[in-house]
């Protein structure tokens, strides 16, 4: 049992300038936490003990799961990554590490850096380790310190330099046994979302710079969330819009037959989807074939989609390129001989087709069936241009961002789209960290041969799901924490401190509490009950209980739960089982 008085609770009664979102007024306001940096936070006493708790339910979590804890550096020599499939990709994130004495210039290969996770580290250190087949089935995770070089923090502890989570790393034998080890996983953090009192949606996501079979990612829906969660409710169908599909093209669709000889027309003055949409041409977007260049791993790449839809780039790593980005105007004309605005991928128009590696089309442009495309000429487009007759495709594939209304994959429902938060994300690796002969984590079977392991990763936002609840569990006046989160759990509010009567049943109820399981906070500030009250709803203590004098004179003291509006009067003789019960009955819930 603590007393505020003797504790550090800077609370404020203005949201700080920096703060954008109510989770991170609310972390400021309610002292939780304070700017060190850019991106960079101190965990003050109150948040503190509330990430804590937060560590605690997903370490046991964990542990339920047979999971083992351990601990690794996050100071990390270079060369682990060197060595790794992704270093390339993930440098420019990553902080490099140099002692005091050494120069301000960084070589271009570090020594060592900081570690934004733990695949290229893990590995290495059970490989060495776990050399038979009868040693593999381990899962191992850690709580740690990881650091991200943001370009752009923002949103207090949602996107920031340095953070907390929790990463997990499983070693199979066969990939059934890891398929298994990830639903276990998976499970896991279910309960543990659940425990914080989140609503969340798994989502099936894409594997990105990780790599893999495949993954899941755990979504909070909140209006400020980081990506778009695809889904629909009747079939249970949910996606991050990087992976989403959609049932808009159907499995049974037949090509279009040609309407007519392609025609080339005149289109002064149009460069966009949008113009060629009006007058005088009224060409619906949807009746558009928009073609796009991208670079993938140096190499020239074309993309048509319908002009109504979007690329998703996160889609076109299935082309097996690892690093892919817009090309520049210089590089499209090259290959094109024409500028953005005019292009199009019809047979016979590409200035230069042998420097394209490659044009491929998103299906659903076989809606389009014949449609209107650029030329490759300064104002000039094509219609009556026929997918199958008359563009230039190598292959078909699903490459364009899913859209709110779309049939949904499973059910043919609508599909509704939402923000949402990124608490946590699992991946099916398979053997791309493993089978490094240096670095990897091999293992010999029972037939005496040498095998990859076959690996899983699993990370929690530690620090993100702390902000996250706060995002999804406040109102007006504060935080509302869920019970096996809060700093504390019960807030006795002693309006006449000194008062030997008030102090005495403070103390009295503070013991009942504290034996019944509950984290107590004793309010033995002087000053005016409205203030107490006020920081009591925005430190969002779940249960206040309030002695002052008026009320022992009528032998009461007040009860109010954080997310209810009704206070209720307790005769004192009853106000201590009246206290445990409901402190039981929350532990129970």
């Amino acid at each position: 049992m603590d007393y505020w008085s003797k504790q550090y609770i800077p609370t404020l009664k203005e949201s700080p300038a920096e703060a954008e979102i109510e989770s991170h007024k609310l972390l400021l306001r309610a002292g939780l936490v304070r700017k060190i940096g850019s991106g960079i936070y101190a965990f003050l006493p109150l948040g503190n003990k509330a990430l804590e708790n937060v560590k605690r339910l997903c370490c046991e979590e964990m542990d339920k799961a047979g999971a083992m804890e351990l601990l690794m550096p996050a100071v990390v020599p270079a060369e682990y990554w060197q060595a790794g499939p992704r270093w390339n990709a993930a440098r420019e994130i990553m902080y490099q590490v140099a002692s005091a004495g050494e120069k301000a210039e960084f070589p271009e290969e570090p020594a060592f850096v900081l570690g934004p996770t733990h695949e290229e580290i893990i590995t290495p250190l059970i490989g060495s380790e776990a050399t038979s087949y009868r040693e593999m089935g381990k899962t191992f995770y850690q709580v740690q310190t990881k650091f991200r070089n943001e370009i752009r923090p923002r949103y207090g502890l949602m996107r920031a330099r340095e953070f907390i989570m929790k990463d997990g790393y499983s070693f199979d034998a066969t990939d059934d046994e890891a398929t298994a080890t990830y639903k276990r996983m998976a499970g896991a953090y279910d309960k543990f979302f659940a425990r914080c009192g989140l609503k969340f949606i798994s989502v099936e996501a894409d594997t990105g710079v990780m790599g893999g079979a495949f993954s899941h990612e755990f979504m909070v829906p909140a209006e400020v969330g980081d990506d778009d969660v695809v889904y629909n409710i009747e079939s249970g169908y949910a996606a991050n819009v990087e992976k989403a599909t959609s049932g808009l093209v159907p499995a049974d669709l037949e090509d279009a037959a040609p309407v007519g000889e392609i025609e080339k027309f005149d289109t002064p003055g149009v460069k966009t989807i949008e113009k060629l949409a009006k007058e005088p041409f009224n060409i619906p977007a949807d009746q558009q074939y928009k073609t796009l260049l991208f670079v993938g791993d140096d190499k020239l790449f074309a993309v048509v989609v319908r002009g109504c839809d979007q690329v998703e780039e996160a889609k076109l790593g299935s082309l097996g390129y690892a690093l892919i980005r817009p090309a520049t105007v210089d590089e499209i004309f090259e290959a094109m001989g024409a500028y953005p605005g005019s292009l199009g991928a019809v047979k016979g128009t590409i200035a230069n087709r042998d420097k394209l590696d490659g044009i491929y089309a998103d299906e659903a442009i076989r809606l389009v069936g014949n449609g209107v495309t650029g030329a490759n000429e300064k104002a000039k487009h094509l219609k009556n241009v026929n997918v199958s007759r008359d563009l230039d495709i190598d292959k078909f594939g699903d490459f364009r961002k899913v859209q709110a209304g779309e049939p949904c994959p499973v059910s043919g429902k609508p599909l509704e789209i939402q923000r949402a938060i990124e608490v946590g994300h699992i991946f099916k690796l398979g053997t791309k960290y493993s089978e490094n002969s240096e670095y990897g984590a091999q293992y010999v079977d029972k037939d005496g041969n040498k095998q990859p392991a076959v690996m899983g990763c699993y990370g929690i936002g530690i620090s993100r799901t702390l902000q996250s609840i706060i995002e999804q569990k406040h109102d007006k006046n504060g935080i509302v924490w869920p019970w096996a989160v809060a700093p504390y759990q019960v807030i006795i509010t002693v309006l006449d401190p000194g008062m030997e009567e008030a102090d005495t049943l403070a103390q009295k109820l503070g013991e009942a509490a504290k034996t019944a399981g509950a984290s107590v906070l004793v309010d033995d500030r002087e000053g005016r009950p409205g203030v107490k009250f006020k920081d009591a709803d925005l430190i969002g203590i779940p249960l206040r209980v309030t002695i002052g004098g008026r009320g022992l004179k009528n032998g009461q003291v007040e009860m109010k739960w954080r997310d209810q509006d009704e206070m209720q009067k307790v005769d004192i003789a009853d106000a201590e089982s009246v206290l445990v019960e409901g402190i039981k009955a929350k532990a129970e819930a």
